[in-house]
């Protein structure tokens, strides 16, 4: 799968945060957010395989979606018939969020990115469009701290593992009303906190990264994005745990459904019977080869963000594979309209 849509998956997130950028700044979320769709959605109906949208975007922000269900590839096209064999095509699941942070985008604010996860055929957690509390931590960390614990004791283990002093460690919390006691918590143990508006996607794969001064996400961000974020960590070895958040009451913004009840019908219905189950990253993104892709649309801890030049752009981008073992940041000039040919003197 790397081999054949490697780079395939590159140009998707590249040509989504290009048509975003393009917004930057403007104060127009949902367009920024409708042509990273469109864009996205443009590219990827030219790469040769059968992708289906397991994670979409666009509810929340009411803007277009990629929709979960639809069907993705060459063979969307209409002269579809001439142009491919769907029975000789790969098959895989994809997880998007085209412009991921689209306030950040709207108001200038470092951190946006167009990303995307796929694997094989049922190997991505299809979320419901609901919440997720969330523990990111780097790869020493996995499997010793734990969602269940108190962040304080979650400190001491990460203080311990990545030896170094709670008062050094900083970790990454959305800026909620419902993140209060966290961030107190988190500052009364003596380790730092630093706050973001949105974007927590970016948060938690930093801490897969030595040198990002990020060493855990906490808190509750949006579900579909926690698969997200389970498939790089996954792909790095880095340790993410998610549980549904299903009471609006928790969450405090109206946003989840119209009660804790109905929400828990809802997930019945989608053959989630345990709504408080904790998962690894190996259950949120369970296939056997997993792909991400994120290129910068806003600079961030990783990325560079989009630079405009005459008749072009630049991109960075990050391809993160657990088939390789890899993870490949790629710099990438975009030329607008014809090439010029260059004048040697």
């Amino acid at each position: 799968m790397e081999n054949t849509l490697g780079l395939e998956i590159i140009e998707v997130v590249e040509q989504a945060a290009i048509a975003s950028a393009k917004w930057m700044g403007k104060g127009e979320k949902n367009i920024a957010d409708q042509v990273a769709v469109e864009a996205m959605r443009e590219r990827m109906n030219k790469i040769y395989m059968r992708g289906r949208i397991v994670i979409g975007e666009g509810e929340r922000d009411d803007a277009p979606m990629l929709y979960i269900g639809e069907e993705v590839g060459i063979c969307t096209q209409p002269n579809a018939s001439s142009l491919c064999n769907p029975d000789e095509l790969i098959e895989i699941d994809i997880a998007v969020d085209p412009c991921e942070g689209t306030n950040l985008v709207a108001y200038g604010q470092p951190g946006s990115m167009a990303v995307l996860a796929i694997s094989e055929k049922g190997g991505l957690f299809a979320a419901p469009d609901f919440y997720m509390k969330k523990l990111a931590a780097p790869p020493a960390a996995k499997g010793k701290v734990d969602i269940n614990k108190s962040a304080t004791e979650n400190l001491k283990i990460l203080s311990e593992v990545l030896d170094r002093g709670i008062d050094e460690l900083v970790v990454v919390v959305m800026k909620r009303e419902r993140h209060n006691d966290l961030i107190k918590e988190i500052r009364e143990a003596g380790a730092r906190v630093a706050l973001i508006s949105d974007g927590d996607v970016g948060a938690a794969i930093s801490c897969g990264f030595a040198g990002t001064n990020i060493h855990a996400l906490m808190g509750i961000g949006a579900a579909p994005e926690g698969v997200i974020s389970a498939a790089a960590m996954r792909a790095l070895g880095g340790h993410f745990q998610g549980q549904l958040i299903y009471d609006p009451a928790v969450v405090k913004t109206g946003l989840i459904g119209e009660s804790k009840e109905a929400n828990i019908e809802r997930l019945t219905s989608m053959n989630i019977n345990d709504p408080d189950k904790v998962y690894d990253a190996n259950e949120l993104a369970s296939g056997k080869t997993i792909l991400f892709a994120a290129s910068g649309i806003t600079s961030g801890n990783l990325m560079q963000g989009v630079r405009f030049f005459k008749d072009g752009a630049r991109t960075q981008s990050l391809v993160i594979s657990n088939q390789s073992k890899t993870a490949r940041f790629v710099d990438t000039i975009h030329l607008f309209g014809e090439p010029k040919v260059l004048q040697l003197n």
